[in-house]
């Protein structure tokens, strides 16, 4: 007999939900990779395919993770069981390959984690000034990151700290009424940001390059596959988080409209991002062709340090960063704090102090290779994760069953595109998402 959650919790409102699922999509993807890609491959060149895949991934695989969710009432692992009892009478086989998303999800946790330790300690540093004190010396601000990056134990139980808190609190308490209150304030932050960048001198540079057409670049199928695995990742399509959040979703809320939603607002955070990041350095001729960390606490330190008033810029940018990461952060972590509460009929405070304390320990473990961590869960398990999250819902559970997970609580049923859409395309883009990233050491 299934472990059944008591009094199960929930989303209580539409915008909820939709600003916990932008929470959970927008995070370092949009921040320290989006304006690296739309630099490196010519600005409106790269974000040509990249709009196309944004359109393609929200109509597709964003809908039927979100529905397979809310269909089965169920975290990845119950929901993957259902699909398969539906086709061959067995959970089994269904649950054991719902372990993959998962276990994923917390090893991406448990490396973000790390990641969210250091933008804990640059906050705190640009509210103290000790970011600014560093002004323009590279050998002192890469340094310190160094020194962040290997010894950082004490904001790992920080970052620990703050998503244990919100967490607890359970659904519509903790998750939703933070990411209502973060979420609006990440994007006034980033319009006052953005609009304080445009008023420095050489700024317009970077708009101008934003806005470039390379017509011989936009042939390139390398352009296209990293526009490719941006949108897919920037969405958070991963067989997990996205599954977990829409099984939280009442059934007389519109999904379709609400993957739409999310899909503009992930896409405006990231051009804001790009439209912050991106002028900023040209406003110091500084060449953006350093991603990942090297962007984010050494680059655009030194690029901030050397602005009028730079301090107060510092501030509002990792305060933005921060609210993208615990929203990000919390919503990876769901998915295991969902598993234990379901397989084990564990409290959701005993599921979330576990998974909790198991992620600090190994957080304080990798710290040293949480790159390398990252990269091997991004280009192989996130992509699997997506494609089985979609097989199960499309293939295995069946056309009647989607659909009707997918219209429940719509105005109108959704188009016959769907159905070809997801199976076909979406599915065997998630497929072509592993193949790529392994041959080209990550898309996203």
């Amino acid at each position: 007999m299934d472990n059944q959650i008591s009094n199960r919790d929930g989303f209580q409102s539409k915008w909820g939900f939709i600003l916990a699922c932008i929470g959970s999509a927008v995070g370092m993807g949009n921040i320290w990779r989006f304006p690296i890609l739309v630099s490196q491959y010519g600005g409106m060149t790269f974000l040509i395919p990249y709009f196309i895949f944004v359109v393609l991934i929200a109509k597709t695989g964003v809908i039927a993770e979100m529905a397979l969710g809310r269909s089965t009432e169920s975290g990845t692992v119950r929901a993957f069981g259902k699909c398969t009892e539906l086709k061959y009478g067995k959970k089994s086989i269904g649950e054991s390959l719902g372990i993959i998303p998962v276990g994923g999800s917390l090893a991406l946790a448990i490396g973000y984690t790390c990641v969210m330790a250091w933008i804990f300690k640059y906050t705190f540093m640009a509210f103290t000034g000790s970011l600014t004190a560093m002004e323009q010396d590279m050998d002192i601000i890469g340094k310190t990151f160094s020194e962040t990056a290997v010894g950082a134990h004490f904001w790992i139980v920080v970052a620990i700290v703050v998503s244990f808190t919100i967490m607890i609190l359970g659904v519509s308490n903790g998750i939703e009424k933070s990411n209502k209150i973060m979420m609006p304030a990440l994007f006034i932050l980033f319009i006052g940001l953005a609009i304080y960048i445009y008023t420095i001198p050489g700024s317009a540079k970077g708009y101008e390059y934003i806005f470039t057409i390379d017509k011989e670049l936009i042939k390139n199928p390398k352009v296209w596959i990293y526009a490719f695995g941006q949108a897919f990742f920037s969405l958070s399509v991963a067989g997990s988080g996205t599954v977990i959040y829409g099984s939280y979703l009442s059934k007389k809320e519109n999904l379709i409209a609400s993957a739409k939603n999310v899909a503009v607002f992930d896409t405006i955070a990231a051009l804001m991002a790009a439209f912050v990041i991106i002028p900023a350095m040209a406003t110091s001729n500084a060449a953006l062709d350093t991603g990942g960390p090297g962007l984010m606490f050494i680059h655009l330190v030194h690029v901030m340090n050397g602005m009028p008033g730079g301090r107060l810029v510092s501030i509002i940018f990792y305060v933005c960063v921060l609210f993208a990461g615990i929203s990000s952060i919390i919503n990876l972590y769901e998915s295991s704090v969902a598993y234990l509460q379901e397989k084990f009929n564990f409290s959701r405070k005993k599921s979330t102090l576990i998974i909790h304390v198991f992620g600090c320990v190994v957080a304080m473990l990798i710290q040293p290779i949480v790159s390398e961590w990252m990269d091997v869960i991004s280009i192989y398990i996130c992509p699997l994760g997506a494609a089985l999250a979609a097989i199960m819902f499309i293939w295995v559970a069946g056309k009647e069953f989607a659909l009707k997970a997918v219209n429940e609580g719509s105005d109108k049923p959704v188009g016959n595109w769907f159905y070809p859409l997801t199976k076909y395309v979406y599915v065997g883009a998630a497929v072509l998402a592993l193949i790529a990233g392994a041959i080209l050491g990550g898309i996203g």
